[in-house]
């Protein structure tokens, strides 16, 4: 296939039919000149998940990925219907979809730097940390987090109430624990087993609105660039589980899936960073 003969092609349909801005065609024609580099075989949907992954862990930001994945939308609509291509390969990827199959995630040495940001000599400082380890040792949702009561831990695991108030058990690390103990030694008085485990400024059970915010201040702190959210915490626990070998039952559970599908996704940036790893390490290749 000819791709700048497609591209021309293409340009000059949006241009002339669609009345896009000269910004919006330049955009649209970077993106796609970027993904059509050294591909001359057929594309298929999974070419275009795994060039937007890439995107994605070369640090580009949400919104770029999002306008290439539209142009990339636009473009194989307009190939399909002129006759250059016989199939759609984003016909059945919806922007749903996608996200799901491309989620942000941060490195081990990202989380470190995440982890150790929140200053816990200060209330909200031990507030934060126990946030941040508990979100990365259990990959709970935010609203999960935000339910925790303290009865809701235990030694080695804690109780979480999930969508539908379905309830399940999770195991949680040393680390996360004692900061949680830290925290409710040094700045909480006995509120009772009852009390919601994390507290806003006000003495109220936390929003999830604040824990978006400081996990973002955080990231800005110590300097990561990535669009992150408590959301990332989860992804990157599940990713890194199953780097480290994890069936992918047992991070279904943990993670509360009804689907194994939903949980799935995580297995083709594994497999990608397994592959990286391999381009980059290994000493024949």
């Amino acid at each position: 296939m000819n791709w700048n003969t497609c591209i021309g092609d293409f340009l000059s349909f949006i241009g002339a039919e669609k009345g896009l801005s000269v910004n919006t065609i330049e955009a649209y024609e970077r993106d796609i000149r970027r993904f059509t580099e050294e591909k001359d075989q057929e594309i298929k949907e999974e070419t275009i998940v795994s060039h937007l992954s890439e995107l994605k862990e070369k640090g580009y930001a949400s919104s770029s990925v999002y306008r290439t994945l539209m142009a990339l939308r636009v473009f194989f609509r307009f190939l399909k219907r002129e006759g250059y291509v016989a199939k759609d390969p984003t016909a059945l990827l919806d922007s749903p979809k996608m996200w799901q199959l491309i989620p942000e995630v941060l490195s081990s040495d990202e989380v470190e730097r995440l982890l150790h940001a929140p200053d816990r000599e200060c209330e909200e400082g031990a507030r934060d940390k126990a946030i941040l380890e508990t979100l990365y040792a259990t990959g709970i949702r935010v609203s999960e987090l935000c339910g925790l009561s303290v009865h809701d831990v235990g030694d080695t695991e804690i109780r979480v109430r999930g969508k539908g108030g379905k309830e399940r058990v999770v195991p949680i690390g040393e680390e996360a624990l004692l900061a949680i103990d830290h925290y409710l030694a040094n700045f909480r008085d006995d509120g009772g087993k009852e009390c919601p485990l994390f507290l806003s400024k006000r003495g109220k059970r936390i929003g999830r609105t604040t824990v978006w915010e400081r996990v973002k201040h955080y990231a800005r702190v110590v300097g990561i660039e990535k669009e992150i959210s408590p959301h990332t915490l989860r992804h990157s626990f599940a990713t890194h589980l199953l780097d480290h070998g994890a069936d992918l039952r047992v991070i279904q559970e943990m993670l509360g899936h009804a689907d194994i599908g939903t949980t799935e996704r995580y297995t083709h940036l594994s497999k990608k960073r397994l592959f990286d790893a391999f381009d980059t390490f290994h000493p024949r290749n």
